[in-house]
């Protein structure tokens, strides 16, 4: 090669020597979004599901049986009953009549043919029929007809009207077994039971509502505490 064409060859090489390195860039970054907002504090969070125990299924139904009796004031029968062990519930009302719907007003007159009754529902398995008929008989005299104390009229007559053949059964042998307890004769009707009205709702519970009542004062306490049950407690 001629020397002139070689030193233009080194002229060239020392050139490109000399220019500044080519920077490849990052790529630009992309523009910032508007952040999410936060949670407000004061949000409630979305609850997360839990499993839960199972409910228990429900006791299963005591049976009970329904006696329907007439033993003078249903004020006084029902504070009495109403505090045995093993009975349920009781409804004060009319049974043994010729009218529907008696009112209390009807019933007063003697007119109607009604007794005035507790209907009782209790648990036989804690009280029997039988037990049941021994307090009844207890808690009145059954030896007067269409008579308790002051009330007179065949509205307070005794009565026991049966739900089924056992308890006519029962209530006769009852009967017959206190018959000598007593020094007069048993005049308590045994009759099949009709259709029952419940009274209205003021009787209900009355001597607990109305203790202080000048009728309750004086028969129902002596009562209770003849039978050895608690005055102040149904």
């Amino acid at each position: 090669m001629a020397p002139s064409a070689l030193g233009m060859l080194l002229a060239l090489l020392l050139s490109a020597c000399s220019e500044p390195a080519v920077r490849t860039e990052a790529p630009t970054p992309a523009a910032p979004t508007a952040a999410t907002p936060p949670t407000p504090q004061n949000q409630t969070p979305t609850p997360v599901a839990m499993a839960t125990p199972e409910t228990p299924p429900p006791a299963a139904n005591v049976p009970t049986e329904l006696a329907t009796l007439g033993s003078g004031c249903f004020w006084c029968s029902e504070a009495v009953l109403e505090r045995l062990d093993g009975v349920v519930a009781v409804v004060s009302g009319y049974c043994g009549g010729n009218v529907d719907r008696p009112t209390y007003e009807q019933i007063c007159t003697g007119t109607t043919g009604h007794a005035e009754v507790v209907q009782v529902t209790f648990d036989p398995k804690r009280i029997t029929y039988e037990h049941l008929l021994e307090y009844f008989f207890k808690l009145h005299d059954p030896t007067t007809l269409n008579r308790q104390g002051p009330d007179e009229g065949t509205q307070y007559r005794s009565a026991i009207f049966y739900h089924s053949e056992q308890q006519k059964q029962v209530a006769e042998q009852t009967i017959t077994k206190l018959q000598p307890k007593f020094h007069n004769g048993i005049v308590t009707e045994v009759t099949a039971a009709p259709h029952f009205w419940p009274a209205e709702d003021y009787h209900q519970d009355y001597f607990t509502k109305n203790p202080d009542n000048r009728y309750c004062r004086a028969m129902i306490p002596p009562k209770l505490q003849k039978l050895g049950l608690d005055v102040f407690k149904k």
